[in-house]
């Protein structure tokens, strides 16, 4: 028999994830990866059974999506299991081990079908005292935040486990459905029609492109080959960037970005920029 499901309206953030699904087709773009290395003993079963009391506590990692005429929406199903997926990888090196778990969480989920919870564990030893565990999620279910508090979860359900007991963790008093519901109610009507408003007006004329001086064409087709490139500030800027941005009553971040702004508009020679950032 199969498990029941509730029928919820999709968030505004996951209707622009579920949008980008359809017009590029199934991807790893915006797969969340969390790795962690265990050592000592591993109780397998423990394991199992705490990701299936994480699983049931938290309805997002039960969801899966549909389309409902013209409107995507949250399918939360009653029950689910993600069974963990155990691989064996002994005596592997770093790069071995990067390029394995890499190659798992590349792998594309199916928004409609689910689960979009994937677990992987990665016994690393002939002696299984060493292990890799990989979570997967699609980011129309989880994000950035939301992995601490399912690690948090998961860890106390399995140390409970193995003394025998069961985690006492507190009683959820919402959960994201009732988010999607509420955000669905609140932002509609009028509401709606003037932050539209607001955007279509302050968004007119905008640029399509930030045209840098770049030593190579842009691709027709977005590739995501990206890189990041990090830099330490020194501890004396850091504090005058500090005051800075709380005398100008700012964030840091706030600060920073203002000033990247600035270099890409010297750089292009544009005075009017459009920039994503994540939030």
């Amino acid at each position: 028999m199969s498990a029941a499901h509730y029928v919820f309206p999709a968030s505004f953030a996951q209707q622009r994830l579920w949008f980008l699904d359809q017009l590029e087709g199934a991807s790893a773009v915006y797969n969340l990866k969390m790795a962690l290395r265990l050592s000592g003993p591993l109780d397998l079963d423990g394991l199992q059974r705490a990701v299936d009391a994480v699983v049931a506590r938290h309805e997002s990692l039960r969801t899966s999506f549909a389309r409902r005429g013209t409107e995507v929406v949250q399918r939360v199903a009653s029950e689910l299991q993600v069974p963990v997926q155990q691989l064996v990888l002994c005596d592997a090196g770093k790069e071995a081990l990067a390029s394995r778990l890499n190659e798992l969480a590349s792998a594309s989920f199916d928004l409609q079908q689910g689960p979009l919870l994937r677990v992987h564990l990665l016994r690393l030893d002939a002696e299984a005292a060493e292990h890799a565990l990989l979570l997967v999620m699609h980011h129309i279910v989880s994000d950035a935040w939301s992995a601490g508090v399912l690690y948090r979860d998961l860890a106390a359900c399995y140390s409970a486990f193995r003394r025998g007991t069961v985690a006492r963790l507190p009683e959820l008093p919402v959960q994201y459905a009732d988010f999607a519901v509420w955000q669905r109610d609140w932002l509609a009507g009028a509401e709606l029609e003037q932050q539209m408003a607001f955007w279509r007006d302050h968004l007119q004329g905008a640029p399509p492109l930030l045209e840098l001086p770049v030593d190579r064409p842009r691709p027709a087709v977005q590739s995501y080959r990206g890189n990041r490139l990090g830099r330490t500030l020194p501890a004396s800027l850091s504090a005058r960037l500090q005051a800075l941005a709380a005398a100008e009553g700012v964030t840091l971040y706030m600060l920073l970005f203002a000033a990247f702004n600035l270099l890409l508009a010297r750089w292009s020679g544009q005075s009017d920029l459009v920039l994503g950032t994540p939030i």
